[in-house]
């Protein structure tokens, strides 16, 4: 199935090459530059009678988690990094993670770090699972079908992974569709596979007086763990292992686990809606301008997410002296852990609209949210249930400005009222400041955040074979500011930002939570600094980040990535073309390790400390576009086998995968 598939996608790129050879070359582009489809545009027939085809438009956003406030966004058509789009250490290489596709990560860069949800299993699959504000809700003229699919590998020990997209409109204010991701990775290193469904269905409608997105998604994913290699002498001194051989084959070499399997699910149902009332505004009488429009003017909102979430551990064969603890005898040398959560939320807000009341010039918002959660936990007697209800209200209120060119700004604080949220805040605000300088377009973006908030209950409270706690822990205080600056015309943009943190919640060197007696401050910048001669490229992304705790919080201080490539276009510029290679690189640290019995990561136990990085990893590519199409080639960790001793770990005892060709391609169609 997966071959013919993948033939059918080959056949139809070169028929559609040859069929788009014969049309219009010239490039035409929406107001968000997508490139519009030269198939769509005016043609004549063999008769020489004009026929005006209507052109494609194509539009993207996301809604806010709390208001469902729309925010465009750019739709995903550019080739430029498609090359690394399924990569699990990001498009830039700034994650650390186990090895496999699809398998846990977790960013080196502190400021990315989000803090832990309610459904925290779920938390380290960030490159698959997808929040509902992260979404990208589709309104179009013509039906829009995206298709991409992923290869890696061979049938044994490969990886593989198909995404499908469809959009279609019933109107032009009524849009459905749905989205469906399957990844499978095999991995290369024993008992290390995994399998990866999510499946879901999407609607909005944006109407003058009532507006409503309605989204949901059921993930599905299982992956079999194997603790890591028994020994990093395999990869950094494999002469010295049994046999004196000079390199070992990933299936070779021994893992500590086998037959143990960590199985999470998933599904949420979020809507947000909201009733405008205005009035109607005569059309002014000028050229083009011949349509009466409705202004709102108050708009009436509610949000609302329901979610499950479930967590299973299941091991049939564990060393003895793999887990130093155990707590809930479940048969032997053998654990079935199992957790549920089930949470839903209400939001409710009244929004007055920016520039139509005379007491707020600014948007204005006021909103009271209301969130019930309930969590199932094994009890010690591994027969009866633990069950914990928590509640939480709070009111908000946001102030906003998105009209205008020059000035955007938005502020939104929260606090707590009733049960669990007592005693809780949040503040956040953000503003970008655009201004022309000389010939250039100059951007200063500051943002901030202050919060008080409880850790999440499962670093409060968790019951399993291997691990069992409950703590009593103060909120975590956080404090964050940072500024942004871009411009565009220098190809540069500049970020900074520091964060104090008071009671610091981590898993410590035991992968138990605890918390930090002492406030703990990170400070980062990064700089962006992309170079062009012609049709040679260089991007360069530089980041520092110190910590003032590095036993609680290591932290790598210089994480790089550079890629350089010529970029032209061949055939009468109907194909877009990137060939080059890129380079990521961090260095030393104390990494977090992997523990597979909670899928979380922590700091490295007292006996057992290593350092991860001070190891480039380069990936040479070619990238192509054409027209509608995306297609690349990519010859992973090239490097590999070329630096003597090589540490080339992305986590403590997992291995970076070995050289490896992926492809890649991504169709779009309108029709």
């Amino acid at each position: 199935m997966k071959r013919f598939l993948f033939t059918y996608i080959l056949i139809g790129i070169l028929a559609h090459t040859h069929l788009q050879a014969q049309t219009d070359q010239n490039s035409q582009f929406d107001q968000y530059g997508n490139q519009i489809d030269p198939a769509m545009r005016t043609q004549k027939d063999s008769s020489n009678v004009e026929i005006q085809s209507v052109p494609p438009k194509l539009y993207m956003w996301n809604v806010s988690e709390e208001l469902g406030t729309v925010l465009p966004v750019q739709v995903d058509t550019l080739f430029h990094h498609f090359q690394n789009t399924n990569l699990v250490e990001g498009v830039k290489g700034h994650y650390n993670y186990l090895g496999n596709l699809g398998a846990p990560r977790l960013s080196r860069l502190f400021f990315e770090r989000p803090q832990a949800s309610e459904s925290m299993f779920i938390d380290p699959f960030s490159s698959f699972y997808q929040n509902p504000w992260d979404f990208k809700f589709t309104n179009s003229n013509v039906p829009y079908t995206n298709l991409t699919y992923y290869k890696a590998g061979s049938k044994i020990d490969g990886e593989e992974r198909f995404k499908s997209y469809f959009s279609v409109n019933v109107n032009k204010r009524l849009a459905f569709g749905f989205n469906i991701d399957y990844l499978y990775g095999r991995g290369l290193y024993n008992s290390q596979s995994t399998s990866l469904f999510n499946g879901g269905l999407f609607g909005s409608y944006i109407g003058d007086r009532y507006q409503a997105h309605l989204l949901y998604n059921n993930y599905y994913m299982k992956m079999a763990e194997n603790g890591g290699i028994t020994d990093d002498k395999y990869i950094t001194a494999p002469e010295e292992m049994a046999e004196g051989k000079k390199e070992y084959e990933a299936s070779s070499i021994p893992t500590n686990l086998e037959e143990t399997w960590n199985r999470n699910k998933k599904f949420y149902v979020f809507l947000t809606h909201r009733y405008n009332l205005g009035f109607t505004k005569k059309a002014s009488g000028v050229e083009n301008d011949t349509i009466d429009r409705y202004v709102p003017v108050t708009s009436f909102i509610h949000t609302m997410k329901v979610e499950r979430a479930s967590h299973r551990f299941l091991s049939n064969s564990e060393p003895e002296d793999f887990y130093s603890n155990t707590y809930i005898n479940t048969g032997g040398l053998a654990s079935k852990d199992s957790t549920t959560y089930f949470g839903i939320k209400n939001t409710f807000g009244i929004e007055l609209m920016e520039g139509f009341n005379k007491y707020a010039k600014a948007g204005l918002t006021a909103y009271i949210s209301h969130k019930y959660n309930r969590y199932n936990l094994m009890n010690s007697d591994s027969a009866t249930v633990d069950k914990y209800n928590e509640q939480e209200v709070f009111i908000g209120g946001q102030l906003s400005k998105r009209q205008g060119n020059v000035l955007h700004y938005t502020i939104n604080g929260e606090a707590g009222m009733l049960e669990k949220a007592i005693g809780q805040f949040k503040l956040k605000g953000d503003l970008d400041l655009n201004f022309r300088l000389w010939k250039d377009t100059v951007s200063f973006i500051a943002r901030a955040a202050i919060s008080n908030t409880l850790p999440a209950f499962y670093l409060r409270h968790y019951h399993s074979n291997h691990f069992y706690w409950d703590n009593e822990f103060d909120k975590e205080f956080r404090s964050r500011v940072e500024g942004e600056l871009n411009i565009q015309r220098w190809r540069t943009n500049l970020k900074a930002g520091v964060e104090n943190i008071k009671n610091y919640t981590y898993l410590n060197q035991n992968a138990l939570p605890a918390q930090a007696g002492e406030n703990i401050q990170v400070i980062s910048a990064t700089l962006n600094q992309d170079f062009k001669l012609g049709i040679l490229h260089l991007d360069n992304e530089v980041t520092w980040q110190k910590t003032s705790n590095e036993k609680i919080l290591p932290l790598p201080q210089l994480s790089l990535y550079h890629n350089l490539y010529i970029e032209t276009k061949l055939a009468k510029k109907v194909l877009s073309v990137q060939l080059g290679a890129d380079v990521r690189y961090f260095s030393k640290y104390k990494a977090p390790a992997y523990t597979p019995a909670i899928q979380q990561y922590h700091l490295q136990a007292d006996d057992d400390q290593v350092d991860i990085g001070g190891y480039p990893i380069v990936n040479v590519y070619a990238n192509l576009q054409l027209k509608r199409t995306r297609f690349f080639v990519m010859m992973y960790h090239v490097n590999q086998g070329m630096m003597s001793n090589a540490n080339s770990f992305l986590s403590p005892h997992y291995p970076i995968n070995p050289r490896m060709l992926k492809l890649g391609l991504s169709w779009n169609f309108y029709d």
